[in-house]
């Protein structure tokens, strides 16, 4: 699921959502990616990365697919629950925003 994810991010991403670098690392069931966005690129990297982390996330990889392809918007609920753990769950909205989700 990854892998079709970052294919289809090119494709998508948007310029100028974001001002500066933030970067961004989800742990989805056994698999890591991080993914820096900038206000004109971005980069992904499989796997976690040394960098200093802006919004670290951790999802089924189920979940993950229902948020960026079906348009799901997960509520307090997710996040209360344990569905989704989340150190900065307010860059969420932006990180999709960039890539037309």
């Amino acid at each position: 699921m990854i892998e079709a994810m970052i294919s289809e991010m090119e494709a998508a991403f948007r310029e100028g959502i974001f001002d500066k670098e933030t970067v961004f690392r989800f742990h989805l069931d056994q698999d890591t990616v991080t993914i820096v966005v900038g206000s004109a690129g971005y980069r992904v990297v499989k796997g976690a990365t040394p960098e200093p982390v802006d919004c670290e996330c951790g999802t089924s990889a189920e979940m993950f697919r229902k948020i960026w392809y079906d348009g799901y918007r997960p509520g307090i609920m997710d996040f209360l629950g344990g569905a989704i753990r989340c150190n900065n769950p307010l860059l969420l909205p932006g990180f999709l925003k960039a890539f037309g989700r």
